[in-house]
């Protein structure tokens, strides 16, 4: 019996995801440059033919990885901005940002080392560039939030708020093994609300 186009778009999909997984664990362990396209498909079990059947090569599945990165600081923007209480859509930053690094921090080093990448490398600074654009953004949503809080040096402040979240995120990304996690996410909500953490 043929297969409906739902299923096999069903398919189509399944094995796209599978190759761009592929691709995310191929470079963080090979780095961008290192990596084959014959690596990436290995990884994903499939063909090299059928890989470029669904991708066009290396610089595409880079491109892919990019744009989920943005798709998920967008939705982190737009749910933080869409609550009515300010101090709500900080934490939820804070919690979004450190959940994510608590699950996959070797996530976070790959995109930490691509938006740092030297200018020289025309196709990943391109790549870069579209990264860091949407942290800029972000940057300007947060520091929206803290507007709303009353504080006069907003700006000042929301860069301090990223400066905390990268430090904390590399260090936790970088020695995971026994870093308090829970404990220094429950400080920097408490400090970011103009609290005093709990001692429980």
């Amino acid at each position: 019996m043929p297969r409906t186009p739902e299923a096999n778009e069903r398919i189509r999909r399944a094995t796209r995801e599978r190759i761009i997984a592929a691709a995310m664990d191929t470079f963080m362990d090979k780095g961008y440059h290192a990596a084959s396209i014959d690596d990436v498909a290995r990884a994903a079990k499939v063909s090299k033919g059928l890989l470029y059947h669904y991708v066009e090569g290396k610089e595409d599945l880079l491109a892919a990885l990019v744009d989920r990165r943005i798709d998920e600081l967008l939705a982190v923007m737009r749910a933080a901005a869409a609550h009515e209480d300010p101090a709500a859509g900080l934490r939820h930053i804070v919690e979004g940002a450190l959940d994510n690094v608590r699950r996959r921090p070797e996530v976070f080093r790959f995109y930490l080392n691509l938006s740092t990448q030297p200018r020289l490398d025309p196709v990943v600074a391109a790549h870069a560039g579209r990264l860091n654009a949407a942290y800029a953004e972000q940057f300007e949503v947060q520091t929206r939030l803290f507007e709303q809080l009353g504080i006069d040096n907003a700006r000042e402040r929301s860069l301090y708020f990223s400066s905390t979240l990268q430090g904390i995120m590399l260090l936790y990304s970088t020695y995971p093994e026994g870093y308090p996690l829970d404990a220094i996410k429950a400080h920097v909500i408490a400090e970011f609300r103009g609290e005093a953490p709990s001692s429980g």
